[in-house]
């Protein structure tokens, strides 16, 4: 059983990334600039934020964070958009979500520029995903593709189980895994809350990619020998901990990993290849 390391192979394309902006600034150019704008206190947030900004730091970005008020209007809101996406100075940014309740989000993502959105959230970015174009990839699926590639991980010809359909992951993994490239050429079936029987599906599957949010679902029973295991899943479970809680996946790592040929470990796995990814795109929004 191999483990699909995150945090080591973020940290390698971290240091790939500071490479590109030393020879960028050593021409006397400005280097790349990532904003972020957050809105209102929530928590988790402000802590996925701070992280993002901290890594723009460490790769030799100019990094700003806009904070703004739970109370501000969407027409406020979608003014802050209009600026930052003339605003030449600023390559890429990200809308910290969730947003609050009395604000579009769908607008908003949408009012975003295309070229400036390193989240790959924007439907333009999506459709150019779905036909194989050049543009950017939401930063998780991004990030797994990255992990499967570095460690040579055969997905060629392999059925894929995808469980979870979301937009941000579920859907756009499962059409990367099927697109003719290497990673990718797998057969997918793209399981959801609806699919009945899972583990027939699971048992059978060479590969699997869980984005589910369920604590331990992915039991050993569920899948065979051999199989590659990609838990996106990340739950805060309470423990006796001075923390309070600890993070777990949607896979029962212990028995699971018994099982795999390789697996991601959570925490450690998928979440440090988002923000290694996060950074990629800003890179790739410089350079355009």
């Amino acid at each position: 059983m191999i483990i699909l390391d995150g945090k080591k192979t973020s940290n390698d394309i971290k240091a790939e990334i500071a490479e590109s902006v030393i020879d960028i600034v050593t021409k006397g150019l400005r280097p790349p600039h990532l904003a972020a704008v957050i809105v209102g206190d929530d928590g988790a947030s402000l802590t996925y934020v701070g992280s993002k900004v901290r890594a723009c730091k460490k790769v030799g970005f100019d990094s700003t964070l806009i904070k703004l008020p739970e109370s501000i209007s969407q027409n406020e809101l979608l003014e802050k958009v209009d600026e930052l996406n003339n605003n030449d100075n600023i390559d890429g940014y990200i809308i910290q979500l969730p947003l609050p309740k009395h604000i579009d989000s769908q607008k908003v993502l949408m009012a975003v520029n295309a070229n400036k959105d390193v989240d790959g959230f924007h439907p333009t970015n999506f459709g150019k995903m779905a036909l194989s174009l050049p543009t950017f990839i939401s930063a998780t699926p991004f990030g797994i593709m990255e992990l499967i590639k570095r460690y040579n991980v055969e997905t060629s010809g392999k059925h894929t189980v995808v469980i979870g359909r979301s937009d941000i992951v579920g859907r756009p993994i499962s059409i990367l895994m099927s697109q003719k490239s290497n990673p990718g050429n797998s057969t997918v079936t793209l399981a959801h809350s609806r699919t009945k029987n899972i583990e027939k599906l699971t048992i059978n599957a060479d590969i699997i990619i869980s984005a589910l949010g369920v604590p331990n679902f992915i039991k050993a029973e569920m899948v065979k020998d051999g199989v590659v295991v990609i838990d996106v899943g990340i739950t805060r479970v309470p423990d006796d901990s001075v923390k309070g809680y600890k993070i777990v996946g949607d896979v029962d790592y212990k028995n699971v990993s018994k099982k795999s040929s390789f697996i991601t470990p959570v925490p450690g796995g998928v979440g440090p290849m988002t923000i290694a990814m996060l950074l990629k795109n800003t890179l790739l929004a410089y350079k355009q």
